[in-house]
């Protein structure tokens, strides 16, 4: 699936194993979400984004932290000074769901400017 086909989802409520992603479609979803990398465990996806100053590092925070809101999907989030690493997993789905990758893609939007 594209990122364009991803972004223009929605999340939905995902519970139980079988609304997780298969590993087999990890590596499809991944390959268009540019530098998102899948955990060695496989239980979640995250990237890790570079920015000039702490001022553009918590915009980017608060940017994300709205998507979050809009799509009630909630990532871990560690922050520094001048990186932000967004890391999505589906609790419900004990691993990954279809909600982390339509999620990455919005956050790829607010980086890249696409709507």
């Amino acid at each position: 699936m594209s990122i364009e086909a991803l972004r223009a989802q929605h999340c939905v409520p995902r519970k139980g194993k079988d609304a997780g992603v298969e590993a087999g479609a990890i590596a499809g979803y991944l390959k268009d979400l540019p530098g998102w990398t899948k955990a060695t465990d496989g239980g979640s996806i995250a990237k890790t984004f570079k920015f000039d100053d702490y001022f553009h590092t918590m915009a980017f925070v608060n940017a994300v932290a709205s998507i979050a809101h809009r799509e009630d999907h909630h990532p871990d989030l560690e922050v520094h000074y001048d990186k932000c690493v967004v890391k999505y997993s589906t609790h419900d789905v004990g691993g990954l769901s279809l909600n982390d990758f339509i999620s990455a893609a919005k956050v790829e939007d607010i980086v890249t400017g696409n709507k």
